[in-house]
């Protein structure tokens, strides 16, 4: 698109927008040309950063009008592509929205622009005994309504649920720039039901401006238990071994050997550097309850194969030993030019046998991969280790990245936990999904957006986009790998 359309745009814009929130030099797009997967960048039209709901209202109206493409931007942590700008549309940046409005201490909720950061929540009511539970590694800085935009969920997502099962009531501006609300603080409601659907659309279905969460009283003691292990098979059996005696743990984390040796060399978790695999297991409630759990957990640990056990002495120790699971991200990146993270999601039960699927893979392509994940509820994060300067290694990266999800989609699992789709992962939803599900897909978006304006070309492929991809990779209807047969 000329310069001169950007000039007519952003002066369309500024009718209403004050002239630092919109953003027209190319110098300045340039920190908007990607999100946390930095492996695709683009330079948007322009990016607009509204300050109030009635400020969306107007950007969607003219966008609607313009048929711009919009693609809705919290903190930009997104893994997926998911914020990745289109070239002739816009970046509409919630980041000025940044207010907690209200804190309600007897129903328990806090209403709060899309811009808060995840961790600002419970920062902003632990004085009242309060927390919000979703709490994904990024929680520092990734904002609440990027979490409800991609349903993340965090450590804690065992217990406590994910965004979905944490968020009480939404304001959403639609592609046409009405305002519609989505409240759930009514057990019996009537028509259907759209909050799950809202929560992990990815921004295609609307730009979310405010969101009722849900409040938890902090729990009265919380204790970790680590399970030292020399095969990541008895590790990941061990996670289901734990479920099956009836606990529900608050979370449940496993490393291998080499994201363990990178937390500990960052952070000094006091990690065991030559165990093969590490579960880390927190129990909360009351005094009682986390004291015979944990006893019990660690008679299952000790039958499951554990060479030790290490139970945090007290709350630093507590916070010491989640720290390291916390920083595994940025402690593998200090010992990788790059790395690209996989989220997928599995079954308890097919732990151990896809952790060895993912081994061989990483040995037949010849890239080190660290995994990190939350073990509990099998969602899976093998970041791939590689060199983007070496010529087709992130080809090669993307290749062995298909083929991790497809594992898990042949052990019944799914291609996302918590990261969404975005661009990264459209090929494999070609994979997951059939063309009548896939249509329904679209006819569902086109319900709430028949222009398709927001965040276009990203989670949802089109069937000919399919039809592309199976004639590349898919032969008489088996899976495009036939290696990953044997897991």
């Amino acid at each position: 698109m000329s310069q001169t359309r950007r000039q007519q745009l952003a002066a369309r814009f500024r009718e209403f927008l004050p002239g630092e929130s919109v953003i027209d030099q190319p110098t300045s797009l340039a920190a908007y040309e990607c999100d946390g997967l930095s492996a695709y960048r683009q330079k948007p039209l322009l990016v607009l950063l509204p300050q109030d709901t009635a400020q969306v209202q107007q950007i969607m109206r003219l966008c609607h009008e313009q048929r711009l493409p919009v693609v809705s931007r919290g903190a930009g942590t997104s893994l997926s592509g998911g914020a990745l700008p289109h070239a002739e549309g816009v970046v509409l940046s919630l980041a000025k929205m940044n207010r907690i409005l209200q804190v309600d201490e007897l129903s328990r909720s806090a209403v709060v622009e899309p811009g808060v950061r995840n961790l600002a929540i419970s920062e902003a009511v632990q004085s009242k005994g309060l927390y919000y539970a979703p709490d994904p590694s990024s929680q520092i800085a990734c904002s609440i309504g990027g979490n409800v935009a991609e349903n993340a969920g965090g450590v804690h997502c065992l217990k406590y649920g994910l965004t979905l099962h944490n968020i009480l009531a939404l304001k959403v501006v639609g592609a046409d720039g009405e305002l519609f609300e989505i409240d759930q603080r009514c057990l019996h409601r009537d028509g259907y039901d759209l909050m799950p659907l809202l929560v992990g659309s990815e921004g295609m279905l609307g730009i979310v401006v405010e969101v009722t969460v849900k409040l938890l009283p902090i729990p009265r003691c919380a204790r970790v238990v680590m399970g030292v292990f020399d095969s990541i098979e008895a590790a990941g059996n061990s996670v289901a071994a734990i479920i099956a005696e009836g606990i529900i743990p608050a979370g449940v984390e496993m490393m291998d050997n080499p994201a363990i040796r990178a937390a500990e060399d960052f952070v000094h978790a006091n990690y065991p550097v030559e165990a093969e695999a590490i579960l880390i297991c927190e129990l909360d409630g009351t005094e009682e309850e986390v004291v015979a759990q944990i006893e019990l957990v660690e008679q299952v640990l000790n039958k499951g194969g554990a060479v030790e056990t290490r139970l945090a002495k007290d709350e630093a120790e507590r916070l010491l030993f989640w720290s390291g699971r916390k920083a595994a991200f940025p402690a593998v990146g200090r010992i990788s030019p790059d790395y690209y993270c996989i989220d997928g999601t599995i079954p308890r039960k097919a732990l151990a046998a896809v952790l060895t699927g993912v081994r061989e893979l990483s040995e037949h392509y010849g890239l080190p991969v660290a995994n990190v994940f939350h073990a509990g509820d099998g969602n899976l994060h093998p970041l791939i280790l590689y060199d983007a300067n070496n010529e087709g290694e992130l080809e090669k990266t993307e290749e062995l990245g298909s083929k991790i999800l497809q594992l898990c989609i042949h052990h019944g699992g799914t291609i996302t936990g918590e990261h969404g789709v975005g661009i990264e992962k459209i090929g494999e939803m070609c994979i997951q999904f059939s063309d009548s599900e896939r249509n329904q897909f679209h006819a569902l978006r086109e319900c709430f957006d028949p222009l398709k304006i927001l965040n276009p070309g990203k989670a949802i492929p089109t069937l000919a986009r399919c039809a592309e991809h199976n004639a590349m990779h898919v032969h008489d209807g088996k899976l495009p790998f036939p290696e990953l047969e044997r897991f």
